[in-house]
């Protein structure tokens, strides 16, 4: 399926285009997806702060605000899509919601841990090539960033499934085509 366009699929945003959907290295969610996606998570959006690492454009951390999220990280390493995410936050009105941090995403998450900021969402959609998920749930869970009844949402490819890591629970899974959603939530 060919992307050419994406939007915000619902919310106080809902209709409105998001740039950046064309961007080369970029494997923007689809608007199906997401859909799906919300759906899912739907209870534990409004009033959340979230971390959406390996934003790229922000569709993901845009829609969490569209639906109540109280505030957002965005990480990007690639300096043309955080111009394009700067803009789209600008466009969106929504400044005041988020954080945008172009970072090395291992940087961000000790300069995040550092600081001492906890989530109630965090979405990981990294290139499916580098097979990081595991480490990132690893540091995350080492280094308690996850608040209790935190869900992290996984973007991956077929070869992915990971069942849970210490205290995170797999508690849904859904196939598109060639990725896979996992969530994952708190409880110890």
């Amino acid at each position: 399926m060919v992307c050419d366009n994406m939007r915000v699929i619902s919310g106080f945003l809902k209709g409105r285009n998001i740039k950046g959907y064309n961007i080369p290295g970029t494997r923007p969610t689809m608007d199906n997806v997401k859909e799906s996606l919300f759906a899912m998570i739907q209870d534990s959006v409004k009033d959340s702060v979230c971390l959406d690492l390996f934003a790229g454009s922000g569709s993901l951390g845009i829609e969490a605000i569209s639906n109540g999220a109280k505030f957002v990280y965005f990480i990007d390493h690639n300096k043309r899509v955080i111009n394009i995410l700067r803009d789209n936050i600008k466009n969106f009105n929504i400044e005041s919601f988020s954080k945008v941090i172009l970072s090395d995403y291992r940087k961000a998450l000790i300069k995040l841990n550092k600081e001492s900021i906890k989530f109630d969402l965090i979405f990981l959609d990294p290139p499916y090539n580098e097979h990081i998920i595991g480490d990132i749930l690893t540091f995350i869970i080492q280094n308690d960033m996850l608040n209790q009844n935190g869900q992290v949402i996984c973007e991956m490819n077929n070869g992915e499934l990971i069942e849970s890591y210490n205290y995170l629970k797999l508690i849904k899974t859904r196939k598109y085509s060639d990725k896979i959603i996992n969530i994952y939530i708190r409880k110890d």
